[in-house]
């Protein structure tokens, strides 16, 4: 496209992004919600939600979040927060929030990892726990870990449940899966697969024991998963075989099985990787992806982005994949995107904090419809981030496949980590 061509197109997106955008009356949550009042429309026939974040350690998207939540569940009637956490240890916040058991920051650094040991994500447990306060079991909201990683806490609550249903067997059903409490995905490539093999038997033997909605056969059920994602190779020729491809088809299982009630409505909190619909490097379905194949349009996929700032990560130093090279949590300090970027047009467009619904774009003019469906850059930081380049690290994305929304922050800062070690 000539300079010439391209003037008329940038104005005609840029004036379409204006005039969607829903700016948002501030991001501080429990106060007046009367800017999210659009998305009972957006959101009509939604029964999942996909809270996405380009970053794991941004103060103002766990912030825009823990506003989020309020909203869907005060308004809309959701149900559930389930988070990329650990699915063995989220019983512990659970219990927290439904009945005011145990110690919440505890809880949430059991979820075992560093990027929801925060203050921000202390406040959403504490929020939950005061709106349960006063409700009959029925009508209270719940959490839930959507993640089979670091299920120490299932090994923990099967040991005396098969200790009393079967004495003589119970050390050596577990023994072999004790592994599963510390081991990273792909950290145990095996082709044989014994590690499921092993937590297959257990859940088989407490299916003859229990009803399906026993907590022991969930337990059972996460150590099969666990297993399943340590033993896969981090790479295959087949991208679908990997450790992460199953990581992600594990924590969909996990929200369809908070959907097999048909009152339930989910609001998944995960990276933007995950919530997206778009695949992995083309070819690997991801959380998001799956759930969009199994309910359509009820799902709602919200990526979040953000203009300039800092944010945290363990920083990656270059080199092969080892836990030792990953460097202790820090602030990343970032400028404003380059021109071709995702944030760098929604900024044009309206620089203040605003949403965006990308589905409105079925009658959109042509040439944003072709914005939306040509791949250009955004940023996308997990829990690492590399050592020296992360600024210069950017994604591809075709909006149009990844998300139904976007929402915009035009600054970052980091999350606030809990006191402790």
């Amino acid at each position: 496209m000539s300079a010439t061509e391209r003037g008329p197109v940038v104005r005609e997106v840029t004036s379409w992004l204006a005039r969607n955008a829903m700016p948002l009356s501030g991001l501080v949550p429990g106060g007046d919600g009367s800017d999210l009042r659009a998305l009972a429309g957006v959101l009509e026939g939604v029964r999942v939600v996909g809270l996405g974040e380009a970053t794991h350690g941004t103060r103002e998207f766990f912030q825009l979040k823990h506003r989020l939540l309020e909203y869907l569940v005060t308004e809309l009637g959701f149900t559930v927060l389930a988070m990329e956490a650990s699915a063995s240890a989220a019983p512990a916040v659970d219990a927290y929030v439904r009945d005011g058991v145990g110690d919440p920051a505890k809880a949430i650094t059991d979820l075992g990892f560093w990027t929801w040991r925060t203050e921000e994500v202390l406040a959403v447990v504490e929020w939950m726990r005061a709106y349960n306060r006063g409700r009959s079991s029925a009508r209270r909201v719940r959490f839930a870990g959507v993640d089979p990683q670091r299920c120490g806490h299932s090994l923990a609550r099967l040991e005396p449940v098969l200790r009393e249903l079967m004495p003589d067997r119970s050390a050596g059903l577990l023994a072999p899966l004790r592994v599963l409490a510390t081991a990273y995905p792909g950290a145990l490539p095996d082709p044989r697969r014994r590690l499921v093999r092993d937590a297959e038997a257990v859940l088989d033997l407490l299916r003859g024991h229990a009803s399906e909605t026993n907590d022991a056969l969930r337990d059972a059920r996460i150590l099969v998963r666990a297993a399943d994602l340590v033993t896969r190779p981090r790479r295959d020729t087949c991208p679908e075989r990997t450790a992460f491809a199953a990581r992600d088809r594990c924590m969909a299982d996990a929200v369809a099985e908070l959907l097999t009630d048909p009152s339930a409505r989910v609001a998944v909190w995960a990276h933007n990787g995950h919530v997206t619909t778009q695949r992995h490097d083309g070819a690997v379905p991801v959380l998001g992806r799956h759930l969009r194949d199994r309910y359509g349009d009820a799902y709602y996929a919200l990526g979040l982005l953000f203009g300039s700032g800092a944010f945290r990560a363990r920083p990656l130093r270059p080199g092969p994949w080892r836990r030792a090279r990953f460097g202790a949590v820090a602030a990343h300090r970032i400028g404003p995107a380059l021109a071709d970027c995702v944030e760098a047009w929604l900024a044009a467009a309206h620089p203040g904090d605003h949403l965006l619904d990308l589905r409105r774009a079925v009658t959109a003019p042509p040439a944003v419809r072709q914005w939306l469906g040509e791949p250009r850059p955004a940023r996308s930081f997990g829990a690492l981030a590399p050592r020296l380049t992360y600024r210069f690290h950017r994604s591809p994305v075709t909006l149009s496949q990844a998300y139904d929304g976007l929402a915009y922050l035009g600054v970052s800062s980091c999350s606030r980590p809990l006191p402790g070690p």
